[in-house]
């Protein structure tokens, strides 16, 4: 296994043969075709759109969103989306110039320095394992409200109480099981299972979306609205509530991630992540203003508890309701699924460099099936350790969802920061044709501004989130360290980075 990093590769030997242009594509990075290549455009789109997974993100947050800013957090929605755009533009050209798996990692290794990268791809392969357990969590706010024998722990749903915490921890390492399993069969199987949830999740948010507004109790002027929000202020509100959006719209780099189980991946992946992401974005902005004019209260205190469950029970009934929920265990299922996959392919890219501990092991295909597994196994393993916090406090369940928001907008910006360096430099080129001889996606002369607006909403975003509200993080009181709980993570990320790449210079991993 090479130790080499992505800056340092060379195209394999002219006697190397590829099997196609994708394959040769691939080569003239250093790297063989390894990955099975069977991903279409619909399946690019689903890798991105199912890591965002509108209804997975949108009912796990909605509750906290409302509770901390009122009907105002919806406006929070449409500047996020149109900041992450921004992002979603340089990433655009990003996959079309290096379709490479481990996204991240290979971007800001290539535009800046081999350590640099390393670190960027470090923080997010972390990140995207916290993603992991924060998605499977998801299934508490929906399972006990379709059937109350899903409370397997106690009597108490609400994921703020000790048993509704508790019981999240408890079905998200079952969902954990599932995923892990379908992430070491087959990707063939793996497409297909997303393909198809991502089509009954695009459905059921639009069903969602029309009965909501078709049982509106209020006008859209309520979200001008600071009624019932926690936080003081309408600025406050609004940069607390926009958490909610915030953890959204993560994850649409996942259809460059792929890129090397994606044909023509070229000129697919570049608008597979920018349509993923419009998409996602338009349908969960609707969905939390269908869910804010249908309610039948705003201040009885379930949409600050309960969130969107409550809404589409009590308002469309609990037949309509409970087999719209059901369509949202789908989705949170594929979306656990997705971010497994995306974080599997990110610890194989870093491997495959020998970049990581144990790197023999974690960068081998199994040939029959194009899936490395033993990357599926580490993140199943370690996405159902963290569940564990969840046992120990509520408020785990705000501290592990946040920390991943953070850890990925950090890692973005770790892209973003070089690649304006670049562009200011001259040393970026729009030049280059994809696969069917069309022109590679480009900003053209929007590069620099774009570019510049992606890092500063990134980097402020960013201490946004990670600041260490005591009225956000730790609202009982008496628990330091979930107040604290991600710049903490972040610090141990980093610390643990910086000595392994010490021992790493002292002792080679080979």
């Amino acid at each position: 296994m090479t130790t080499t990093s992505p800056s340092d590769v060379r195209p394999d030997p002219p006697h190397s043969p590829s099997s196609s242009p994708d394959d040769r594509s691939l080569a003239e990075f250093g790297y063989p075709q390894e990955l099975h290549r069977s991903l279409g455009r619909y399946a690019s789109f689903a890798a991105g759109f199912s890591f965002i997974s509108v209804l997975t993100t949108v009912f796990q947050f909605f509750a906290f969103g409302y509770a901390f800013g009122g009907p105002v957090f919806f406006w929070a929605w449409p500047v996020v989306l149109v900041g992450q755009l921004l992002v979603a533009a340089c990433f655009a050209e990003l996959a079309a110039r290096y379709p490479i798996s481990g996204a991240i990692y290979q971007w800001s290794s290539r535009l800046s320095t081999p350590v640099f990268g390393w670190f960027a791809g470090w923080i997010m392969v972390i990140g995207q394992v916290v993603v992991v357990a924060a998605a499977a969590l998801a299934l508490q706010m929906v399972l006990p409200a379709i059937w109350s024998g899903f409370q397997l722990v106690g009597t108490d749903p609400a994921p703020t109480s000790a048993d509704g915490a508790a019981n999240a921890a408890v079905l998200g390492v079952i969902l954990l099981v599932l995923t892990t399993v379908v992430n070491i069969l087959d990707n063939r199987v793996l497409s297909l299972v997303n393909r198809v949830g991502v089509t009954a999740e695009i459905i059921g948010a639009v069903l969602i979306i029309v009965l909501l507004l078709t049982h509106s109790e209020r006008t859209p002027s309520i979200t001008f609205h600071t009624t019932g929000a926690a936080q003081s202020g309408l600025f406050g509100a609004l940069l607390v509530g926009s958490f909610t959006a915030a953890y959204v719209m993560i994850g649409f780099d996942s259809a460059g991630e792929m890129s090397e189980e994606t044909r023509n991946p070229r000129r697919v992946a570049p608008r597979t992540i920018l349509t993923a992401l419009g998409s996602a974005g338009a349908l969960g902005g609707l969905i939390v203003l269908g869910g804010l004019l249908a309610a039948p209260s705003l201040t009885d205190g379930h949409l600050s508890v309960d969130g969107l469950s409550y809404v589409l029970t009590s308002s469309l009934g609990d037949g309509v309701g409970k087999a719209l929920l059901a369509d949202v265990v789908i989705a949170i299922t594929v979306a656990t699924l997705a971010i497994q996959t995306a974080a599997c392919r990110m610890l194989f890219s870093m491997a495959r460099d020998g970049q990581l501990p144990f790197a023999g092991r974690l960068a081998r295909v199994n040939p029959r099936t194009g899936m490395p597994t033993a990357p599926a196994l580490v993140v199943g393993i370690l996405a159902a350790a963290l569940l564990l916090l969840n046992f120990a406090s509520p408020e785990a369940f705000l501290a592990i969802g946040t920390t991943c928001i953070v850890m990925l907008y950090l890692a973005y910006a770790m892209v973003t920061g070089p690649l304006l360096i670049r562009r200011v430099r001259g040393e970026f080129t729009s030049s280059g044709t994809d696969e069917e001889g069309g022109r590679l996606f480009s900003l053209g002369r929007w590069g620099i501004p774009v570019n510049a607006l992606a890092l500063l909403y990134g980097l402020l975003m960013t201490v946004n989130l990670a600041w260490p509200r005591a009225e956000v993080y730790d609202p009982a009181g008496g628990h330091w360290y979930f107040q604290w709980f991600t710049v903490l993570f972040l610090a141990a990320t980093l610390v643990v980075g910086v000595a392994w790449r010490a021992m790493r210079r002292r002792a080679p991993v080979g």
